[in-house]
């Protein structure tokens, strides 16, 4: 009686271990075609970003760097013009207010969308997604006579101004389909508690949207700080012209010699911030993304 016991308890023990390194084996063998995959677009997008960050610390003639390796480039690209300082100075104040105006008209924009019902709403939505359409080249020229008109002509709050209008059907969609995703039960549960429409955003609404406003602050900064139309068209004086103007504009030099070296020293300086912001927030950007998909 206690061998056939024993036989019963022991048995079950040793009998899944076979299966469990098959579904091991398996995995591995199935996953190796997605690592290759992965790891091949990995090498070809970060390959550019690698050979133009060592690029701009290696010598080669004709720049800046021709002996040994160092920062030479970088010293060339600070003394260009009024200074690297300056220009970023003023692509920080064109990026930080065009974020700052998307994330408020886009907030209230997308919270009267999704929560009131007023005559001609889907229409004015259609009608904001409509600027989509419109090539963003053609309307630069009759804005600049708009701007022109009002007295913000090269000026650096009229660029922000231009980028923000072209960031603002993208940013309301994703504002709006961020506040569809929640629950009308949370604000009307505020309200009962005593708040008004405007508390219960505040309070209650905020941080739950907290991943769709990084997303839209996201990709209004990094169109902001990448934007080379919109300076072009709109700046004259060269003490306000944005980085991205200034790196362009360095690769004119005398009797079309180029200095490759400071160029790629400018887009290293243009890539950083872009790449630590994205680390730090692509938790929430995927987020952000996601919320539409959870919808009710």
């Amino acid at each position: 009686m206690s061998q056939t016991l024993t036989r019963t308890i022991v048995a079950p023990d040793h009998q899944p271990t076979a299966p469990r390194y098959r579904s091991t084996a398996a995995r591995i063998v199935f996953g190796i075609p997605y690592w290759v995959f992965t790891t091949a677009l990995a090498v070809i997008f970060l390959y550019p970003l690698i050979w133009t960050g060592v690029s701009s610390v290696s010598p080669m003639a004709g720049t800046s760097q021709t002996d040994g390796w160092g920062f030479g480039n970088y010293a060339a690209l600070g003394e260009y013009q009024a200074g690297i300082w300056v220009y970023l100075g003023n692509s920080l104040f064109v990026s930080v207010l065009t974020v700052a105006l998307t994330l408020f008209i886009s907030l209230l924009g997308g919270y009267a969308f999704a929560r009131f019902s007023f005559p001609g709403k889907n229409a004015l939505f259609l009608l904001t997604l409509a600027i989509l359409m419109v090539p963003y080249a053609t309307l630069l020229i009759p804005l600049y006579v708009i701007l022109n008109a009002v007295g913000l002509q090269n000026s650096l709050v009229g660029v922000a101004l231009v980028i923000t209008m072209f960031q603002l059907p993208f940013s309301m969609f994703m504002m709006r389909i961020s506040f569809e995703s929640i629950p009308r039960e949370m604000d009307e549960a505020a309200m009962v508690d005593g708040c008004s429409s405007w508390g219960a955003l505040w309070r209650v609404l905020l941080p739950a949207v907290k991943p769709g406003l990084v997303t839209v602050g996201l990709f209004a900064f990094l169109t902001a700080w990448n934007d080379f139309m919109a300076p072009l068209i709109l700046i004259n004086d060269s003490n306000r012209m944005t980085l991205p103007l200034a790196v362009a504009n360095l690769r004119g030099q005398v009797q079309g010699v180029v200095d490759y070296g400071a160029t790629e020293a400018g887009v290293v300086v243009l890539a950083l911030p872009c790449i630590v912001l994205f680390l730090i927030l692509q938790r929430h950007y995927v987020r952000g993304f996601m919320s539409g998909a959870f919808k009710g």
